[in-house]
């Protein structure tokens, strides 16, 4: 990250981060913070909100007004904010187990009613912070503490899931994949509704390990040669996409949002007066 972009979007006294060597968190962090920056927007206008886990550290570092909250509320509070002062830009920066476990209720109706958040979803594929537990996105088969002879249960697609429950916009970036990450946050950023980017990072301390991934830096060359653009995919046969994981923007559409149905409901019981 340049010097620059590092004192003006983080709070340098509390660096260095606290995540593992090799960890992708860091990278995608830095593609929330360069997004904001693309998008020109003032940052005393923007809010980052996390829940609890390694990815929602990513609150006390970024230098914006933030809500580090409990575990699997960040959207629930991201919401009220959003619903008090609907001109914030609201982003919540989530993992995998924070957003579509115990977080998951609060992710559907986020998406149902199409509020104007920002979701960038830290997906590790494991419970990191607190032991390498598997997760709603631990593949099948794969292991984790608490599936130590493999994971039977099978794996959400978020941007799948999210677009089911109505979001408007949905996309996978990698840690890998940085000029595009950012990209997808910049046009979530921008889409007036609700937006999920999915950022694939990488853990080499707990889930690497445990599946023998090799080193971090294996597991970024994994990204490297298996992660498929979604506009490239079209022309790839099924054979050539086994295995592979699509990246890109998975969906968009336009349709009412919900601070500007709610604030037109005031404006007709007067009171706007």
């Amino acid at each position: 990250m340049p010097s620059k972009l590092i004192e003006k979007t983080m709070r340098v006294n509390r660096l260095p981060h606290i995540w593992c060597p090799g960890c992708g968190h860091g990278i995608l962090m830095r593609d929330v913070a360069q997004a904001i920056e693309n998008c020109g927007l003032d940052p005393d206008k923007v809010v980052i909100v996390s829940g609890i886990g390694c990815s929602s550290r990513a609150a006390g570092y970024m230098n914006y007004n933030t809500l580090h909250t409990t575990h699997g509320r960040a959207i629930a509070f991201a919401t009220g904010v959003k619903l008090a002062n609907p001109e914030l830009t609201v982003i919540v920066i989530t993992g995998d187990g924070d957003a579509t476990a115990i977080g998951g209720n609060h992710l559907i109706h986020a998406c149902r009613r199409n509020i104007d958040l920002t979701v960038v979803v830290f997906n590790n594929n494991i419970y990191g912070m607190t032991g390498g537990q598997y997760s709603p996105t631990t593949p099948h088969g794969e292991k984790g503490t608490t599936a130590p002879y493999g994971n039977i249960d099978y794996n959400f697609d978020i941007p799948k899931l999210a677009e089911s429950a109505g979001a408007t916009y949905t996309a996978r970036g990698t840690a890998f994949h940085v000029p595009q990450m950012i990209k997808l946050i910049e046009n979530g950023i921008k889409h007036h509704g609700f937006s999920l980017i999915e950022g694939l990072s990488v853990c080499p301390t707990y889930y690497g390990r445990k599946n023998k991934k090799g080193s971090a830096v294996d597991m970024y060359n994994w990204q490297k040669e298996n992660c498929i653009d979604a506009a490239k995919a079209q022309k790839m046969s099924a054979e050539e996409l086994e295995g592979k994981i699509l990246t890109g923007e998975m969906s968009r559409c336009e349709k009412p949002e919900y601070t500007d149905m709610y604030m037109e409901i005031i404006r007709k019981c007067g009171g706007d007066k």
